[in-house]
C-alpha cells in the first residue's frame, strides 16, 4: 500500500531545485515517485512506509527547507 506525502518547499523555483530536490528524496526508503510542482511550490512523495523526518532530512540535504 502506497502512501503518499505532500510539503510546501517555497523556496525552489528553477529545474536545478526541483532536480536536487527529486534526487535527495528518491535516496530515500520506501519511496517510489517524488513529483515537483514548481508553480505551487509543492513536492509530493509516493511510497511505502514513509518517514517524515526522513523525507524533511532529504529536502534540507538538497539545501531547502519544508515551510
Amino acid at each position: 500500500m502506497s502512501d503518499t506525502v505532500t510539503y510546501s518547499v517555497p523556496g525552489m523555483s528553477c529545474a536545478h531545485c526541483e532536480a536536487a530536490v527529486t534526487e535527495e528524496l528518491s535516496a530515500v526508503p520506501g519511496v517510489d515517485a517524488v513529483a515537483v510542482d514548481l508553480d505551487t511550490k509543492l513536492v509530493r512523495v509516493t511510497g511505502a512506509g514513509l518517514e517524515d523526518g526522513a523525507l524533511r532530512e532529504a529536502i534540507a540535504q538538497a539545501g531547502y527547507e519544508v515551510a
